[in-house]
């Protein structure tokens, strides 16, 4: 029985937010990991950029590592985990070299995994060691270990979801206050929501990579950010908003992976959902994920995606599952399986379209707007027109019935050609989620 309480060795590379939160899981929770744990966790080594920093940790008796790279070759380590964060890299070479070195690998890396996650998952199976990830995607949500384990006996059709905490609230903030985008990101900046530069996580990057990681998960395949169509939330509008509002619908930035009959589908872009869903009424800096398989049906979950706390909980739970002995292959299916998907073409995409338009107000724009739909067989569901101003610029929003992308793509060009329609379409796709 001694053996099997040999403690489980940790070394963590990174000392920011969420490496400091490990520690604190650690040790403030230690009498509740006894009791779930056959093994004591132990940090017996760390790496971060300034050693003299006080960080508040209790680090006696910890070895301290200046290059993280060394720590993949540390003697007293059996699991590293990675919080230095980017694709390349530090962060990289450390998780190469660990994997090299038998030494399970534990990380919140979601730009490091969307670009070489399937690479890493190989190396690992082959090495016979664990590549854990669950605080990469939606933070302290258990989305991951769902997959793997809890739906392994569906045929997964569909995952999507607020993926990125940031986005969902500056959207929050613009629908409660009818502000516009870069006053309210102004605010998420002052209050720690968003980065000095939030270009990954407004432009819908971060999104991203977390969608393919759950693309991956979910249908057994080889993990392609390439093939994730991204939009962001920079050009959503106060107006468009309070449109949505009217229509009956809420916009959201979502990542949406799909089984489709011509490929996998994978988009992360602002849309609108019914205002009745639950998706529509995930506020603030939450996010949520929804699981639709052919036995369970619909799933979601909701929580904080990001934080120290909840990004700390997923990492530690995954080392729990490693000093239990508790090892699934990364991406579910084996690595040697996971075959690049057929993508299917954006173009085919089916669904239904919000387009506003800022026109002159004059008589036959209405009539030169709708001669266009009909050419390319687009059919109008619904329009707003209000008030007259012969001097200004007027907004028109039509929402379509059912269509595809091509065809409301190529609606977009000739609109442009039309003298009374004075800037591109603003367009948003409408997602019937339940």
């Amino acid at each position: 029985m001694a053996a099997d309480r040999k403690p489980l060795r940790i070394a963590i590379a990174g000392l920011g937010t969420v490496g400091a939160g490990v520690i604190d899981v650690l040790q403030q929770n230690a009498e509740i990991l006894a009791k779930h744990c056959p093994r004591p966790i132990v940090v017996t080594a760390v790496s971060a950029r300034d050693k003299s920093k006080d960080r508040g940790l209790n680090l006696s008796g910890v070895d301290w590592v200046d290059d993280a790279a060394k720590l993949a070759e540390h003697p007293n380590v059996d699991v590293v985990v990675e919080v230095i964060g980017g694709s390349e890299g530090k962060a990289k070479e450390l998780v190469e070299k660990a994997i090299a070195n038998k030494k399970h690998v534990v990380t919140a890396n979601k730009a490091l995994l969307a670009h070489h996650g399937t690479a890493l998952a190989l190396a690992a199976e082959r090495a016979g060691v664990g590549l854990a990830y669950e605080a990469a995607v939606a933070g302290g949500i258990p989305v991951i270990k769902a997959m793997r384990e809890g739906l392994a006996a569906n045929r997964i059709t569909q995952v999507y979801g607020i993926l990125n905490g940031t986005c969902n609230y500056i959207l929050t903030q613009m629908r409660e206050t009818g502000r516009e985008f870069a006053d309210v990101l102004a605010e998420a900046q002052k209050l720690g929501y968003a980065e000095a530069d939030p270009s990954f996580d407004v432009d819908g990057v971060d999104a991203a990579h977390k969608l393919s990681i759950l693309t991956s998960v979910a249908f057994g395949v080889a993990v392609n950010f390439a093939g994730v169509r991204i939009s962001g939330i920079r050009n959503v509008s106060a107006m468009d908003i309070a449109y949505a509002d009217e229509l009956g619908y809420r916009i959201k930035l979502l990542g949406i992976g799909r089984q489709t009959p011509h490929g996998i589908e994978q988009r992360v872009h602002a849309c609108m959902v019914p205002a009745a869903s639950t998706i529509a009424k995930v506020d603030g800096v939450y996010n949520a994920v929804v699981t639709s398989g052919n036995f369970v049906g619909e799933n979601i979950a909701i929580g904080r995606g990001a934080g120290r706390g909840p990004t700390a909980s997923a990492i530690v739970a995954d080392l729990m599952d490693i000093a239990r002995g508790f090892i699934l292959p990364a991406f579910s299916a084996p690595a040697e399986s996971l075959e690049p998907a057929a993508q299917a073409p954006v173009g085919l995409h089916a669904g239904s379209y919000y387009l506003r338009l800022m026109v002159v107000d004059k008589p036959g724009v209405v009539a030169d707007i709708a001669g266009v739909m009909r050419d390319e067989n687009v059919s109008l569901e619904s329009m707003i027109q209000r008030g007259r101003s012969p001097n200004d610029p007027v907004p028109l929003v039509f929402t379509t019935h059912e269509t595809t992308e091509a065809a409301v793509g190529r609606v977009v060009k000739r609109l442009s050609d039309i003298k009374s329609v004075l800037e591109p379409a603003h367009v948003l796709p409408i997602e019937p989620l339940s």
